[in-house]
């Protein structure tokens, strides 16, 4: 298959995949990309600067640091006095660590990166080689990654080839559009709040048991569905609770601000309640003690004319209730 329709499948892929539901960032994700490179080359006497597209399929080892798997297609023209222009085709695979600034669900993540790489290039006869030039590469580089949603990023970067047989550097820009999927913010542990009682009304003949609630309220960036780390500890103490008392069933509600389609408001209320309930699974919750729904816009809470009002009617509500002892 050509590169160019491998490149086109890839891309297509990567638009596909953004319809994942899926809490798309952390420990645990996949990151699939399609790039391209403008490569400047000085490792190879002769020959001009060329260009390298390629894809690349990561794993999140931690929510910061992940391994990535890269094949790139080199595209080179060797010109001189002595064998004039002819094109140079090649290979290179390469395996690369990336570590990434700033916490998941950020809308841009920095990031810095560093592997190692092979290249296997057709050759000419000049300067005594033949047949294909094969060469191993310590790699570095920096750039920035862009989530335009949930699922789909953009990424800007500057990547460095060092060629360990002549000590030479490559240097290269590169631009590319990926997806994530897969993964789940883990929360972090937070102290319980002991159950406060709404009401009691003893018997004067005994004490009746009294009935203990919990509430929940999560708030989401716009346009957003990434439960955010500041959420951690309150949905932790929904999702003890109901451990606490196993019979209890939950409906965590969505919500949106008014901006935007009727339609794609519905679709995000659904996502933020979606997420909220993915929390509480992991938090140890039967997902058939969870009910999500999204109500779109259709519910506000605030005055939806201003800022403030807006971030208020962007969250999941979700509440329990229990006889304690």
């Amino acid at each position: 298959m050509k590169l160019k329709n491998t490149l086109g499948l890839a891309i297509g892929s990567l638009i596909a995949a953004t319809s994942f539901g899926a809490l798309a960032q952390g420990q645990g994700a996949v990151e699939g990309e399609a790039f391209y490179k403008k490569q400047y080359n000085d490792s190879i006497n002769d020959v001009e600067d060329g260009r390298r597209p390629g894809v690349s399929i990561g794993y999140f080892l931690t929510d910061d640091v992940s391994v990535n798997a890269t094949y790139e297609k080199d595209d080179y023209t060797r010109s001189n006095n002595n064998t004039g222009s002819q094109k140079i085709k090649g290979d290179h695979f390469g395996l690369k660590a990336q570590y990434h600034f700033l916490p998941v669900g950020s809308p841009v993540r920095p990031y810095v990166e560093g592997g190692v790489s092979h290249g296997s290039m057709t050759n000419v006869a000049a300067d005594g080689h033949t047949g294909r030039d094969k060469s191993t590469f310590l790699t570095t580089g920096a750039g920035a990654k862009w989530y335009i949603t949930d699922n789909l990023y953009a990424r800007a970067g500057v990547e460095a080839d060092y060629k360990l047989d002549n000590g030479r550097w490559d240097y290269a820009p590169v631009i590319g559009l990926g997806v994530n999927f897969g993964g789940g913010n883990k929360p972090a542990a937070a102290p319980v709040p002991a159950p406060v009682p709404v009401a009691a009304e003893p018997e004067p003949e005994a004490p009746v048991a009294q009935v203990v609630r919990v509430q929940l309220d999560v708030k989401f960036d716009f346009n957003k569905s990434v439960v955010k780390p500041n959420s951690y500890g309150d949905v932790k103490s929904l999702a003890d609770f109901m451990k606490q008392y196993p019979n209890t069933t939950t409906v965590v509600e969505g919500h949106t601000d008014n901006v935007g389609p009727d339609a794609y408001n519905q679709k995000l209320s659904q996502r933020r309640a979606d997420a909220v309930k993915q929390v509480l699974v992991k938090d140890g919750v039967s997902a058939n003690r969870v009910h999500s729904v999204g109500y779109g816009k259709s519910r506000p809470v605030a005055d939806n004319a201003t800022d403030a009002g807006r971030a208020m009617n962007r969250r999941v509500e979700a509440q329990v209730e229990a006889k304690g002892q």
